[in-house]
């Protein structure tokens, strides 16, 4: 298949990957109270709603613009956002994507980060342009790197210094999965 030229609708377990719609400002707004979301996304660090409608606005134009796809990930039963998941584009013209995600405030270890990161692995493989995915993750943020592996992505080394987090560059693990091999079912 095709990169879309529209954002799909995913659903996985307890979550649905959908466009960013104004009602989810609020969970951007407490997102931004988030010791680290803001310094690794373009979340504001204002906390104003008129800050996070902008956001949700940017987020619409990741697709517009060819940088990727921006998704809320939202409760499967109550549609509300939760989080943020992207599949981003950058070195598409290389068979490579990336993705990165958070989960806001309040909504963490519940199953959403699995269910939304394999939903997206899944649909992203699918794609014909889309030979490798991978993500960073910093070492001590385990629960990423866990919900990594346990959608079948394997860790390929350490970066040092790799990436500008606030005022200092941070360290990163690298995982990817490739096109082709096989993806773990539901656990």
């Amino acid at each position: 298949m095709a990169l879309p030229d529209t954002l799909p609708r995913l659903r996985r377990g307890p979550v649905v990957l959908r466009a960013f719609e104004e009602r989810d400002a609020g969970l951007v707004v407490s997102a931004a109270s988030d010791d680290l979301i803001p310094w690794i996304t373009t979340v504001p660090t204002s906390g104003s709603r008129r800050d996070a409608v902008e956001y949700i606005a940017r987020q619409h134009s990741r697709l517009k613009s060819g940088a990727g796809y921006s998704f809320a990930i939202a409760d499967s039963e109550t549609d509300a956002a939760v989080g943020q998941i992207g599949l981003w584009l950058r070195d598409i013209d290389e068979a490579r994507a990336t993705t990165g995600y958070w989960i806001g405030p309040g909504h963490r270890r519940r199953g959403y980060l699995t269910a939304a990161l394999q939903a997206l692995t899944d649909w992203a493989l699918t794609l014909d342009e889309v030979e490798r995915l991978q993500l960073f993750v910093e070492p001590w943020n385990e629960g990423s790197w866990r919900a990594a592996e346990r959608c079948g992505y394997q860790r390929e080394g350490f970066l040092r210094s790799w990436q500008q987090v606030g005022q200092q560059r941070k360290d990163m693990f690298v995982y990817s999965i490739l096109s082709g091999a096989p993806v773990p079912t539901d656990s």
